[in-house]
């Protein structure tokens, strides 16, 4: 690992909200984005727990990567958190503390659309403190059961993502990919809007198992036989710019910025976070505790 650059820091000017029904508690859940100063990180409160109940957003901290990426353990702990961090990390706002009154965020329509608007509306700031830029000198590789996600050293200063996704020639998902460079700008444009999947059989799966009781498939994307449920796709490729999103999210785990070429295959979770894994474990000691330490 090399530290080829830095920028500075960032949060937001003032707090803002944003509301919704929770895809695993089906309850009404209120999030508030709150700035912090500098050094902070991504911080979840759990406001229902206490002003104390507080989980960083460091990949240390990761205790579930079924589906969806979930921090700390019970009664302390936040799941479904990747929407969230790719919203904070595609805008590049480094400090803030995440309100949320439930184990979860607002689910909303499965994408990270109205987290964007709201941090958008929250307007980000600068901060007298340098966030570290690492890249790689060698190609990193994670693989579990046919899915692969590889970091390659690329020249200049950028964080590029590539995903093919194939299910195979069954699936009602066509494959796939997309590729793009991650900016501010690209994220809220390419990525922001692009919404969770899942088939058909998977949801009738989660809701036998008290999952998504109050979400229809109007709320996201359910796909069927022949194509979205009562739905329509935002982008033909979809799905695919939705696990970069969710790349995104999770490689912000990581605690500095990124640099080089993530190419992915058929990856998820468990991956993502095995990768940011490989990475804290590359970087000098002296740096694992001082995440965004000048």
């Amino acid at each position: 690992m090399r530290r080829p650059t830095y920028r500075y820091q960032r949060t937001i000017r003032r707090p803002t909200e944003v509301h919704g029904t929770g895809f695993i508690t089906g309850k009404k859940v209120r999030l508030r984005f709150v700035p912090a100063p500098v050094g902070t990180g991504v911080v979840f409160v759990r406001t229902d727990l206490g002003p104390q109940a507080k989980i960083p957003a460091a990949v240390d901290r990761v205790t579930g990567t079924n589906r969806r990426t979930t921090l700390g353990n019970p009664p302390l702990t936040v799941t479904i958190v990747e929407h969230v961090l790719a919203a904070l990390a595609g805008l590049r706002i480094d400090n803030c503390f995440v309100e949320v009154n439930a184990p979860e965020p607002p689910g909303l329509d499965g994408s990270a659309q109205a987290f964007v608007e709201a941090l958008h509306e929250a307007e980000a700031v600068l901060q007298p403190a340098r966030r570290q830029v690492w890249s790689v000198d060698n190609k990193i590789l994670v693989q579990h059961k046919g899915a692969t996600l590889a970091i390659h050293p690329e020249d200049g200063d950028q964080l590029r993502i590539s995903y093919l996704l194939d299910y195979g020639m069954r699936s009602p998902i066509t494959r796939q990919s997309h590729s793009v460079v991650v900016t501010p700008e690209s994220f809220a444009s390419e990525l922001a809007a692009c919404r969770t999947f899942l088939l058909e059989e998977e949801a009738h799966e989660l809701r036998r198992g008290g999952i998504g009781v109050n979400t229809t498939a109007k709320d996201l994307l359910v796909f069927g036989a022949n194509g979205p449920i009562e739905n329509e796709l935002r982008f033909a490729n979809e799905p695919a710019r939705h696990k970069i999103l969710d790349l995104v999210g999770d490689l912000s785990l990581f605690g500095f910025d990124l640099r080089g070429h993530v190419v992915a295959y058929r990856s998820g979770h468990p991956q993502n976070v095995s990768l940011v894994h490989e990475l804290s474990a590359r970087l000098p000691q002296n740096q694992v505790t001082l995440r965004l330490a000048a």
